[in-house]
């Protein structure tokens, strides 16, 4: 089992910056691919970004260059670094890990484990 808490969510006018992190429990994040993923009103889950036990990230091209996946692994917890925000980027952000260690695939429904959210909204 793993648990994930969520954190570092608010509110941010375009152009602004905001740090978010998931802090785990119960298992490594150095474990586990984890990832971020967000889900905006009346939309479907997507993913941001993830990265594998070997920290090496992959990103969704609507967030490329703009934002930054890491693993802390002494502080067990996951960040995403967001820059250069604009109102598209406005949803409920989540953590996520998968069962196993590798990573199965992009979507969120190869993910096992999940926080309970984070609210970002960028104003314009």
């Amino acid at each position: 089992q793993m648990q994930l808490v969520e954190s570092g969510g608010g509110s941010v006018q375009a152009g602004g910056s905001l740090s978010l992190s998931c802090t785990a429990s119960g298992d490594s994040v150095s474990s586990r691919c984890m990832g971020w993923f967000r889900q905006a009103a009346e939309k479907e889950r997507e993913t941001v970004a993830i990265i594998d036990i070997l920290a090496r990230p992959n990103y969704a091209d609507s967030v490329k260059g703009r934002f930054i996946i890491s693993k802390d692994v002494a502080k067990n917890t996951l960040t995403l670094r967001m820059n250069d925000l604009t109102p598209e980027d406005t949803a409920m952000y989540y953590c996520a890990a998968t069962e196993f260690p590798g990573c199965m695939g992009f979507s969120p429904g190869t993910f096992h484990y999940w926080g309970r959210g984070t609210q970002v909204t960028v104003s314009s």
